[in-house]
């Protein structure tokens, strides 16, 4: 069904995730509840744990993104593998927290949906980089040592893959990816798990440019990286995170003329000010996006870091005065 959608428009994606959360200013007392009351480790700060413990918030900001105008909600699940949950000894949790991330996503896309069926939303399984690299080394000393494998990293996103469909996604996106080999692993384990359950879903894959050279942070140039994973039939691939709008769009023409996927973007709020906070205006934002789609190069757009509803309202009443991208048929020469 989204296939057939993206043919006649742009969609949109929501806005940043944990922009909201922190806005909210839990604390530790409510990051835990009675459940995990005794953790031996501190949980402020683990925004996953929130679609166990405080269900009804995450919600809320599901709900504000969709009101906002999104087509697509992201699960609360960016750090939901064993290996990112390692940091608050919760990797046992990893199955739990996609599966009710999923769950609850799900919950309100089809509350939306049911109120205005010409328009229904969708729900992706956000899937991130974890807080490893099976490319570089983390220590200067030894480039030749490597904090986790393949072997592992398959293992870790083959549980929250099998949470996130069983939980209810329509879509899995492989997001922010730094390292390419991380997220050969992630297309493995969701490759792996279709074939066992015999199903498929759309995937998406959306790459982060680090810096202006233009490369991911393992090295690889757009067009490296777009040849490395497109030997999946994805639905889009594109790029989020660390640079805004403005920064990203020669890199985003870049690829959308060689790709014959949908592609997307979702930028952050500008670049992060002195105190790490994003300043970039939803109006100053929706009007960067515009050029975007002046020049044909979308076909999924919405916000990442800094981002909030009011950015993706604005966001979504530019890309309706828009038609999408329409995919070219690049030479394999």
């Amino acid at each position: 069904m989204i296939e057939d959608i993206l043919k006649e428009r742009i969609l949109v994606l929501d806005g940043a995730m944990g922009t909201m959360i922190q806005k909210l200013e839990f604390t530790e007392e409510q990051f835990r509840t009675e459940r995990f009351k005794d953790h031996l480790c501190p949980l402020g700060g683990n925004n996953d744990l929130l679609s166990i413990t405080q269900p009804d918030a995450i919600k809320n900001i599901h709900e504000q993104y969709l009101l906002a105008g999104a087509d697509i909600i992201e699960t609360n699940t960016f750090s939901s593998t064993s290996i990112a949950m390692a940091d608050y000894q919760m990797e046992d949790l990893a199955y739990e927290l996609n599966y009710q991330s999923a769950k609850i996503a799900q919950e309100v896309a089809q509350k939306i949906s049911n109120q205005n069926p010409n328009q229904p939303r969708f729900v992706a399984g956000s899937i991130g980089p974890t807080n490893k690299t099976a490319s570089m080394s983390p220590d200067v000393n030894d480039p030749g040592f490597r904090a986790v494998s393949f072997d592992e990293l398959f293992d870790a996103y083959r549980e929250q893959v099998a949470g996130l469909v069983e939980g209810g996604v329509d879509i899995l996106l492989v997001e922010t990816v730094f390292d390419t080999l991380n997220a050969k692993a992630a297309l493995f384990a969701i490759q792996d798990y279709f074939l066992e359950k015999k199903i498929k879903l759309p995937i998406m894959v959306s790459g982060t440019i680090t810096d202006l050279s233009g490369r991911t942070l393992s090295g690889q140039t757009i067009e490296a990286f777009t040849i490395s994973v497109s030997h999946i039939p994805l639905l889009s691939i594109g790029f989020n995170c660390a640079l805004g709008a403005g920064q990203l769009r020669p890199y985003l023409k870049r690829l959308s003329k060689i790709t014959p996927f949908h592609t997307s973007v979702h930028p952050n709020a500008g670049l992060p000010n002195p105190f790490g906070e994003y300043d970039q205006s939803p109006k100053e934002m929706a009007g960067l996006i515009e050029q975007f789609l002046d020049q044909n190069l979308i076909n999924i757009v919405g916000g990442c870091c800094g981002t909030t509803p009011e950015h993706i309202r604005h966001i979504a009443d530019v890309v309706n005065q828009y038609k999408p991208r329409k995919l070219p048929n690049p030479s394999h020469v």
